[in-house]
């Protein structure tokens, strides 16, 4: 099982903390940093000192960490056009030396779009479609060749389709509850299918449309990875615990029927549960981003037991 940390800085977090939590989550050996792509804090969260772009942030971290991949769940379609967006990953990977991944989705959250000035357009899941395409075409179209696109949203014409990404392939994740149209596109696009925020029996459920999608769309099922994002909450005792889930405003019990949290014993089973559905990469939603002391626990008592 193949542990990454996840973050969701729009909730409270300056570059500086996203760069402590990264290098610690490379010192700690976990396998990747992601992070959310959002411009508004949730819930009562205050947000300060605000909104930090995506990528921009991952920019930074690509010359500030080594060996760790790096990447979001889920950058909003919203936000960028798609040939911006191509380009601007394409950039982002070379200056990591090939270690970026793009999980890419439509655009949910309508009040972070009218606080910016965003548009929040209809058709988005159409949208995303085009924007998928037009992105993994741009970076797959040979150098020298030019690449073309007509569509209802987006039209490309005799595109260079360049910078050309650091990796041969930058691998595209997309996620989400949909029962049909959601697997569609992973199984015509995605390298990682995530399903975020879920129980074992829906996510087993999404697994098995996906791994549908792809035997129909002729792709091996296996070629893709399987995960799940989960919010994290270990502590070494009962107090610790509650007192980790009380810093991030919820409650153990529900803590424990919809996440990981607990004991490192129990944190452990309950991944196990999740890996015999087949999930083989599990994003820890790790909400309290100063608490680097959870990061380390997680990494001695939880990983060190997964093989």
């Amino acid at each position: 099982m193949d542990l990454r940390i996840f973050t969701e800085p729009q909730q409270g977090a300056s570059y500086d903390t996203l760069l402590s939590v990264a290098k610690a989550t490379e010192d700690l050996g976990f396998g990747a940093f992601f992070r959310s792509d959002h411009y508004l804090s949730m819930g009562a969260a205050d947000g300060l000192p605000g909104p930090t772009d995506a990528w921009i942030t991952l920019a930074g971290l690509a010359r500030e960490t080594k060996r760790i991949r790096l990447g979001t769940l889920m950058t909003a379609g919203t936000f960028r056009l798609p040939g911006v967006l191509a380009i601007q990953v394409a950039q982002v990977d070379q200056m990591s030396g090939g270690r970026i991944e793009l999980g890419l989705g439509a655009g949910w959250f309508e009040e972070e779009h009218k606080a910016y000035g965003i548009p929040f357009p209809a058709e988005r899941l159409a949208r995303l479609e085009e924007q998928l395409e037009i992105v993994t075409g741009l970076w797959a179209t040979e150098p020298g060749a030019t690449f073309d696109f007509r569509g209802v949203h987006y039209q490309v014409e005799n595109s260079p389709a360049l910078p050309k990404p650091a990796q041969d392939k930058i691998p595209v994740l997309i996620g989400g509850h949909g029962a049909k149209r959601t697997p569609r596109l992973a199984a015509r696009y995605a390298d990682e299918f995530n399903m975020p925020f879920a129980s074992i029996a829906d996510s087993q459920r999404q697994f098995g449309r996906v791994r549908a999608a792809a035997e129909q769309a002729g792709r091996k099922p296996a070629d893709l990875v399987y995960s799940n994002a989960l919010v994290v909450c270990v502590g070494k005792d009962d107090a610790e615990v509650a007192r980790r889930a009380a810093a991030i405003g919820r409650d153990v019990a529900e803590l424990k029927a919809n996440g990981l949290a607990g004991s490192p014993a129990e944190v452990v089973d309950r991944i196990g549960a999740y890996e015999a559905v087949g999930s083989s990469r599990l994003y820890l939603q790790l909400l309290d981003l100063g608490d680097l002391d959870h990061l380390e626990l997680i990494s001695s008592r939880v990983q060190s037991q997964l093989g």
